[in-house]
Formats: structure tokens, C-alpha cells, sequence
């Protein structure tokens, strides 16, 4: 059998002080060193990390992994005020979630909202963090991909299978992400999709859609400098899709001109997520990881 289908894997539900419970997934065991906490996007859910969490918890890494689904998300209880559904209730939420597990210290991986969550928590809680990981996130959003996702939200589908569900994404999405096999497709709409009542539908609360496009993009967003600069003394990597829509080259340049211990990393063939697991992105992380 191979070592990487042998980790623990453990599935929890935390309740947090509001009285919601949110799905935490645990890889691997604890060795004692900081565990790598995982926080996905916007209407996305744990499972995007589940070949990345794997790898990591597996041989020579031994990394305890763990993913945090925020309210709203995967299986994670949907709020009943979905106003409630903001950055910084989510990054209170990945405190308590700590707390609950004994975690005083971690490595953060944070992809596009969850990103987000982390330019937060840097002013509330550096103390926490040993290094920080961006997936395709930044203090500046650009308008085109903040646009882009809204137009996606927007045409929430019911696709009649996980095959067809691997199809509309690979045509809603190609051109920007040509590094993706038929399998990466299908690996992607089994983290977004889940059966519900004999049909397949986006695994959030659909009130997470509703309030982000209702956002008024007509202008720039305020920037998010101020919290990337407290993370000056923490290592920090971030990842941008080649083809991404959300952080641009200028602004990833920017960030390394600011922070002293700042590494880049492109995702070939990618565009707004990456896909952690895939064009060695994963040796990159564990190669971070290791400093």
C-alpha cells in the first residue's frame, strides 16, 4: 500500500462560541513542531487541500495538517445571519478552532479569502503564526478578478453528475488553468460539488454568493498593506497563478519589495486558485516549510 493512503486522518466537528460547528480535518500525528493549518476560499471548503494535506503529513514531511472549513462551507453548519459571513468573524473562528485543539503556534496556508483571514489574524494574533503561505492573495484585489467571481456566483449550476460537474468547469475555466488534466478536472469538482437530496450542487450556503455580489465593485477595494506589513517578521511565500485575474504581477512584486523574508513562486499553467498539489508547488511548500 502506498505510505501516503496510511495517515491519520481524523474528521471533528468544533463548536465555536456562537454555537455553530465547523468540519476540521486532521492529517497525520502530532510530532510536536507546528502544525500547517490550511483555510481555503471564499465558497470553497477543506476538501481543496486534501492531496496537498496528504502529501505533507506523509514521509520524510510528517507534518500534522489541518483544514479548517469555514461556516457556510462543506459541512461545516450554515449561519442563520448570514451577515455573519465576514473576515473577521472567520478569523475568530480559526482562533477558537486553535484554541479548542491546543495549538499555540502554526504555519498558515491561506487560499484567496482565506488569505484574507490571515491579513487579519496578523494583527490580531502574529504571536501565532510561524510562517504564512498566500495562494494567489494579496493586500491589493484587482477589479477584473473580483468581477470574475462575481459573474461566476452568479450562474450557480446543478450539474446531473460529478462528470458532467468536472465538464463545466473545465469549459467555464480552461483557458486559465491549461495546466489540467481530465483528473485535476474531476479532483476539482469532487472538492466543490456535493450530493445533496439526489443532486449535485456548489457545497456553500448560497447567502455566501448573494452578499459577495452584491459588493460595489465600481471603484477599488481599500488595500490590505497594513496587515501584510505586520507579517515583516514572519516568513512569508506567496503563490500566484500564471494566469491569474486577482493578484497581478505588480502587486506581487510590491509585496516582495516590502517584506524582508519574502519568497514567490509562479503556478504554471494556473490561474485564480492553484491547485496546491500540482507542478511541484507542493516540493516548493514543503522546501518552505522546512526553513
Amino acid at each position: 500500500m502506498d505510505q501516503q493512503t496510511e495517515i491519520q486522518k481524523d474528521s471533528l466537528f468544533i463548536r465555536v462560541p456562537d454555537g455553530l460547528h465547523l468540519h476540521v480535518e486532521v492529517y497525520g500525528k502530532d510530532r510536536g513542531k507546528p502544525p500547517v493549518v490550511c483555510l481555503p476560499g471564499l465558497t470553497r471548503n477543506g476538501r481543496d487541500f486534501a492531496e496537498l494535506a496528504t502529501i505533507l503529513a506523509s514521509a520524510p514531511h510528517d507534518h500534522r495538517v489541518i483544514t479548517i472549513t469555514s461556516r457556510g462551507r462543506g459541512l461545516s453548519d450554515r449561519d442563520p445571519s448570514p451577515e455573519r459571513y465576514t473576515i473577521p468573524v472567520e478569523a475568530a473562528d480559526v482562533i477558537s478552532v486553535l484554541d479548542q485543539l491546543g495549538i499555540d503556534r502554526a504555519h498558515f496556508i491561506g487560499t484567496s479569502r482565506g488569505g484574507l483571514i490571515l491579513h487579519m489574524l496578523a494583527f490580531t494574533h502574529l504571536e501565532r503564526m510561524a510562517s504564512v503561505i498566500l495562494n494567489d492573495i494579496g493586500p491589493v484585489l484587482e477589479l477584473n478578478g473580483l468581477r470574475q467571481i462575481q459573474t461566476y456566483l452568479g450562474s450557480r449550476s446543478s450539474p446531473a453528475d460529478f462528470e458532467e460537474a468536472a465538464h463545466l468547469l473545465a469549459k467555464t475555466h480552461g483557458s486559465e488553468f491549461p495546466a489540467l488534466t481530465e483528473q485535476d478536472w474531476q479532483t476539482m469538482a469532487k472538492a466543490i460539488f456535493r450530493e445533496q437530496d439526489g443532486k449535485l450542487l456548489a457545497d456553500y450556503d448560497p447567502a455566501i454568493g448573494e452578499q459577495f455580489r452584491s459588493l460595489d465593485l465600481s471603484s477599488p477595494l481599500p488595500d490590505l498593506w497594513a496587515g501584510f506589513e505586520q507579517l515583516a517578521t514572519v516568513p512569508v511565500m506567496t503563490i500566484r497563478g500564471e494566469h491569474s485575474r486577482l493578484l497581478s504581477e505588480a502587486t506581487l512584486e510590491e509585496m516582495a519589495k516590502r517584506h524582508p523574508k519574502f519568497d514567490a513562486v509562479i503556478a504554471s499553467g494556473q490561474g485564480h486558485a492553484p491547485l496546491l498539489h500540482l507542478d511541484r508547488l507542493d516540493q516548493a511548500i514543503a522546501a518552505f516549510l522546512r526553513r
